[in-house]
């Protein structure tokens, strides 16, 4: 009877742990990110839902490095509470890294939190239209074209294994860099007779392929069967700079070829100034566009050195004028990200820049860039009245929260127009060298 007792009391204990690990408090401890970032000057503050009865069974651990980082008593065991109440909250003095171990008891730990604390970083929001011209790293199989000769079809390329999205570099050992030298170069080595040696690289891998060209009667030309690309060009947005040294974000996403979706090797790239003449609404279904042309392709805003998943790169040739924000403003991390209103800045007509209303309706926790860490809607009715909602040339489009930049527009939901996606500006600003990127922050432990 006793050891039935106990077997009911052991049953009863564990229901009431489970029940207790899925409540709403645990489930706050547990949706606090394991590792983050706040500036220096900050206070630093957990979004916890502890109900006020229960504050004085946590208490925190806290290291810090270097000492004094934190303006807590030197015992290194601070009450909950103290980083729950805004007024309250323990203030940052100096750039380093904090631990903190959230215990229930003293005894039973149940978060480990690593905060790496930066300088404050403060840039020039952009919202500018620009022109986007990137030239390839040799030149992109796009597609294949039959080769017609003696009245058969035939696509030697395929056959001998090039793939849509590959980049061919060379051709018998010699560097190309635009279609034209690539066809001429096939021409001139298929009238030897002999097979042509393909140099292509293929996501990270470098690959050599012969392949026999075959004389296109339509065309008078030796041709191996390739519809190939060396560039691309298109309409974006201007994100933010850095007013020191000019270093720029822009697109929030990746420069992909618009066949093949493949991401474009970076070769020469700059950006220009451009001006929209007209727009095209988005419908349910139908992506709109801004229909913009290139005001001066010879004047250059600035060079583009990397081409990533968080967006283009590079640094401005001299400084743009911004009328809206003429001084420039501090970079928001992950954690200062709310749910709520905020604004975007862009441009619907001509050259000017304009702020609209817009709302963060969930903010997505990511370990990689993908330019989907935010959920944003379009509310402002007058935007919606031009656009229909997020469209193409928007990409890029700072997000300002509080006036933080706290990210950039980079998708629409093409089903539903007024939504769409954000990246976080902390993913970007780790694509630039001004934010180090923690893939294992350890922290002060």
């Amino acid at each position: 009877m006793q050891q039935k007792r106990r077997s009911w009391m052991g049953i009863v204990l564990a229901s009431l742990i489970v029940l207790f690990s899925l409540s709403p408090l645990m489930r706050s401890f547990y949706a606090l990110p394991a590792a983050f970032k706040v500036s220096v000057g900050e206070q630093l503050g957990l979004d916890l839902q502890v109900p006020q009865y229960l504050l004085n069974s946590f208490n925190v651990e806290i290291k810090t490095i270097p000492e004094n980082l934190l303006n807590i008593d030197k015992k290194g065991i601070n009450s909950l509470e103290s980083f729950l109440q805004p007024d309250n909250r323990p203030r940052i003095n100096k750039p380093g890294q904090i631990n903190l171990k959230l215990k229930l008891f003293g005894l039973i730990p149940l978060k480990n939190l690593n905060v790496d604390v930066v300088e404050e970083i403060k840039l020039f929001p952009g919202g500018h239209a620009i022109g986007v011209l990137l030239k390839t790293q040799g030149v992109m199989v796009v597609g294949y074209s039959p080769v017609i000769s003696q009245g058969k079809s035939h696509l030697p390329a395929k056959k001998a294994g090039l793939e849509i999205g590959d980049i061919i570099r060379e051709i018998n050992h010699n560097p190309v860099s635009s279609d034209e030298e690539a066809l001429k170069l096939i021409h001139e080595l298929g009238q030897k007779g002999t097979p042509i040696t393909f140099l292509i690289q293929r996501n990270q891998d470098q690959i050599v392929i012969p392949v026999n060209p075959v004389y296109c009667q339509e065309t008078g030309r030796y041709r191996v069967g390739l519809y190939i690309r060396d560039s691309a060009a298109g309409v974006g947005t201007l994100t933010f700079y850095e007013p020191n040294t000019r270093i720029y974000g822009a697109l929030g996403h990746v420069i992909a070829d618009a066949e093949t979706n493949h991401q474009i090797a970076k070769g020469e790239g700059k950006i220009i100034n451009a001006s929209i003449q007209g727009i095209q609404q988005a419908r349910r279904g139908q992506p709109g566009e801004k229909i913009g042309i290139f005001t001066d392709s010879q004047i250059i805003l600035g060079d583009i050195q990397k081409n990533t998943e968080a967006g283009i790169f590079g640094r401005l040739l001299s400084h743009l004028d911004n009328e809206l924000y003429p001084h420039p403003v501090p970079v928001a991390f992950a954690q200062q990200v709310e749910t709520g209103p905020a604004r975007i800045l862009t441009v619907v007509d001509n050259e000017k820049i304009e702020s609209f209303s817009i709302e963060i309706t969930k903010i997505v926790p990511q370990r990689l860039p993908n330019g989907k860490n935010l959920v944003i809607q379009i509310t402002d009715s007058r935007l919606l009245s031009l656009t229909g909602g997020i469209i193409q040339g928007m990409s890029g489009s700072p997000i300002i929260q509080k006036n933080r930049l706290v990210g950039a527009v980079t998708h629409v939901f093409v089903n539903e127009p007024t939504k769409g996606y954000g990246i976080l500006a902390e993913w970007m600003l780790t694509e630039t060298g001004l934010l180090q990127r923690d893939d294992k922050n350890q922290g002060a432990a």
